[in-house]
C-alpha cells in the first residue's frame, strides 16, 4: 500500500481516480488544486504525487518542484487531459 497524494482540478477525474487507487488498497488524499496539495506534501510525507499539469495557481509544474525539493525520494507522475 501506498501513501498517494492526488492534485487533480478536474471533479470528476479526480472522483475516479481517487476511487480506484482506494480499491487498489492505496492511501489516498487529494485535493482540487495545487495550493492545498502544497500545504499537505508541507505536513506530511507520501510515496507518490499524482498531479495534473494544467490547473489554475500551482501548476503541477511547480507542484512537482516544490514536492521534490521537500521529499527527493518521492516518485512524481504527471496526468493531463490535454493531448499532446
Amino acid at each position: 500500500m501506498s501513501k498517494i497524494l492526488l492534485a487533480e482540478d478536474d471533479d470528476a477525474m479526480r472522483s475516479f481516480l481517487s476511487a480506484s487507487l482506494r480499491r487498489a488498497g492505496h492511501d489516498v488524499q487529494d485535493y482540487e488544486d495545487g495550493e492545498g496539495a502544497l500545504e499537505a506534501l508541507e505536513r506530511e510525507v507520501f510515496d507518490l504525487l499524482l498531479t495534473d499539469i494544467v490547473m489554475p495557481g500551482i501548476d503541477g509544474i511547480e507542484l512537482a518542484r516544490r514536492g521534490a525539493e521537500l521529499d527527493p525520494a518521492m516518485k512524481i507522475v504527471f496526468i493531463t487531459g490535454f493531448a499532446a
